[in-house]
Order: C-alpha cells, then sequence, then structure tokens
C-alpha cells in the first residue's frame, strides 16, 4: 500500500504530464483505480461487510458536501476536517480514500483540471497521514484543541504545498526562481485561510463526529 501511495500515484501524475491535450481526465481516472483497487483487495482479505463500505461513501459524501456549501467563500472549506477525521477513525487507508474520491467528486461542481490529480493526491495524503498518526493510538490526545493544531499544521505544511507545487507546474511555461518563488508566496495568506478553516473545524465538529462514529463502529463490530 505505501508503494501505491508514494511510487506509483505519483508516477502517474509524472507521466499524465506527458500526455497531450486533456490528459488530466486519464490521470484522474488512473488514480482512482490505483487507490480502489488495493482497498477493495485489503477489504477481501478481512471479509468486508457492506455497511463498512457504505460508511466509507457516506464520509467521501459528507466530505464533498461540506466543500460545496461553503462555494461562496473563497478558500474557507471544511472538507480537510472531515478527511481527516475519516482518517482517524478509519485509518490511514481509508482516510486516503476519502480523501482522494471527494476532491474528484467535488470537482464536479467547482470544476475539473489538470489541477484534478494533484488535489487527488493533496486531499488523500491529509487523511492518510492523520491516520498513521492517531488511528488506534491511544496515547496521542484527540481533543478538539488538539486535533485543531494538528490539522492547521498538516494542512500548512504539507496539502498546500502539495497545491502551490501543482500551480507552478501547471501554470508556468518557464521555470525561474522569482516566477516559482511568486506562487509560493503569493500563496501564503490562501494556505493560512485553508488551514484556520481547519483549525475551527475541527474545534467545531472533532468531538461529536468522532463521537458518533466510534459508536458506529463499536456498534457494528467495524474495523
Amino acid at each position: 500500500m505505501l508503494l501505491i501511495f508514494f511510487l506509483l500515484i505519483p508516477a502517474t501524475l509524472f507521466l499524465g504530464t506527458k500526455i497531450p491535450g486533456r490528459s488530466y481526465y486519464i490521470t484522474s481516472t488512473l488514480m482512482i483505480l490505483e487507490l480502489m483497487v488495493p482497498f477493495f483487495m485489503a477489504f477481501e482479505g478481512r471479509k468486508p461487510q457492506a455497511r463498512e463500505l457504505v460508511l466509507i461513501a457516506v464520509m467521501c459524501a459528507l466530505a464533498t458536501v461540506s466543500r460545496a456549501v461553503f462555494a461562496w467563500l473563497p478558500n474557507f472549506k471544511p472538507i480537510y476536517g472531515i478527511i481527516i477525521l475519516s482518517g482517524i477513525a478509519f485509518g490511514a487507508q481509508a482516510g486516503f480514500l476519502v480523501g482522494a474520491l471527494s476532491a474528484f467528486a467535488s470537482n464536479f461542481l467547482f470544476g475539473q483540471g489538470p489541477w484534478t490529480p494533484w488535489q487527488m493526491l493533496a486531499y488523500g495524503i491529509c487523511g492518510f497521514i492523520a491516520g498513521l498518526c492517531y488511528y488506534r493510538k491511544d496515547k496521542l490526545p484527540k481533543d478538539p484543541l488538539s486535533l485543531g493544531l494538528f490539522g492547521f499544521i498538516t494542512v500548512l505544511f504539507v496539502v498546500c504545498p502539495l497545491l502551490d507545487t501543482s500551480t507552478v507546474l501547471t501554470t508556468l511555461t518557464v521555470f525561474t526562481p522569482t516566477a516559482v518563488l511568486s506562487i509560493y508566496t503569493t500563496a501564503i495568506l490562501t494556505n493560512l485561510i485553508q488551514a484556520s478553516c481547519t483549525l475551527v473545524t475541527l474545534l467545531l465538529i472533532s468531538k461529536p463526529l468522532l463521537a458518533i462514529l466510534m459508536r458506529i463502529i463499536t456498534k457494528y463490530g467495524l474495523y
């Protein structure tokens, strides 16, 4: 799974830039297949129940809706908070899947483009990191403030730099230090807004939503 996340998916992104035309549709489709095939293979190995797939689908829908509802407010989207909570509750693998698929689904509202595969990767890594850090690890604090700070740091220093890199690669025709630095510096305010939104989201909903998810997991013996 780690090889797929850190070798196959980046290789797909790189090869997608070499295909002329609207290659991002091909790249996005390949990434979804690369994500879903090992996901279902892993589930098949432990005889999954339909309720598990339904629960993850619900989290994907919730993350997509959370981005769409705030379409009127630029850069202020709670989607990262939902993705992080999915990773915490269901693990790194499911967190990555929720992030990647919600990015792809929500872009049918916000617009598909060459940025879509990068968003899928960045959103997915957000859930993946949350799962690695918090899934079944009781020693780490899971109070709203701790999760909010974790989300703020993850979005600001992992997710946003990936998205800024996609802007560099998809908009510049000539790469110069000045042009590259200009894109990264002008995105600082936007990145702070996104990270702050994640902080606020987790402060407000992490405790009740995690309680609901954990109650469902316990009741139905999931994960």
